[in-house]
C-alpha cells in the first residue's frame, strides 16, 4: 500500500487498498474491497465491504456491505443501505433504513426501516419510523410521519405528511394526504386531496 492519508482500524480494515487515499475504515472488514478510490468514511463491521468507488460513507454494522460503484451515499445505522450496489446520492439514516436498495438513486430514508422494501425506485423521501417500508419500485413519492404510506408499493407521486397518513394506499398515484390517518383506508384509489385528522376515509 502507497497510498497516503488513509486510516485503517480493524482486522483486514481497508485490506485490498493500494493507491486509494484519504479513506477511513474502522471495523472489521471495513472497506476490505477498496483498491483506488478516495475519500470513503466507512465505521463498523463489514461497513462498505464490497466498495471500490469514491465518496461515501458508511455508518453502522453492515452499513451499505454490497455497495460496488455507487457514489456519493451516506448510510448510519445497522444494516443501512445494506444491499446497495450501483444507486448513488442516497441518504438512509437509522437501522435498516433502504436496507434493501440495488440501484435507486436520490433516495432520502429517515428514521428505523424508512423505505426498508425499496430496491430500484428513485427520488422518495421517507421521514418517519416505517415510512414508506413497503415501496419497492414506486418513484417520487413522500411521506412524512411514522408509517405514512406504509404500504405503499409501486404508487408513484404520492404525499402523505402525519402519522398514519394514507398508510393503506399500495398502488394509488398522486394522492396528498395531510393529518393524522388522513386517507388510511384508501388503497388503489388516485387524484385525492384531504387534510384533516381522518380526513378521507
Amino acid at each position: 500500500n502507497a497510498a497516503a492519508n488513509n486510516t485503517a482500524v480493524g482486522s483486514s480494515a481497508l485490506a485490498a487498498n493500494t493507491t486509494g487515499t484519504a479513506n477511513t475504515a474502522l471495523g472489521f472488514r471495513a472497506l476490505d474491497a477498496n483498491v483506488t478510490a478516495n475519500n470513503n468514511t466507512a465505521i463498523g463491521d463489514n461497513a462498505l465491504g464490497s466498495n471500490t468507488v469514491a465518496d461515501n460513507t458508511a455508518v453502522g454494522f453492515y452499513a451499505m456491505l454490497g455497495n460496488t460503484t455507487g457514489r456519493i451515499n451516506t448510510a448510519v445505522g445497522r444494516s443501512a443501505m445494506q444491499a446497495n450496489t450501483t444507486g448513488g446520492d442516497n441518504s438512509a439514516f437509522g437501522g435498516l433504513a433502504l436496507d434493501a436498495n440495488t440501484t435507486g438513486g436520490s433516495n432520502t430514508a429517515l428514521g428505523y426501516a424508512a423505505l426498508s422494501a425499496n430496491t430500484t425506485a428513485s427520488n422518495n423521501t421517507a421521514v418517519g419510523s416505517s415510512a414508506l417500508l413497503s415501496n419497492t419500485t414506486a418513484t417520487d413519492n413522500v411521506a412524512v410521519g411514522a408509517l405514512a404510506l406504509k404500504d405503499n408499493t409501486t404508487g408513484s407521486q404520492n404525499t402523505a405528511v402525519g402519522r398514519y397518513a394514507a398508510q393503506n394506499v399500495t398502488t394509488g398515484t398522486f394522492n396528498t394526504a395531510v393529518g393524522y390517518e388522513a386517507l388510511d383506508t384508501a388503497t388503489s384509489a388516485s387524484y385525492n386531496v384531504t387534510f384533516g385528522v381522518y380526513s378521507g376515509r
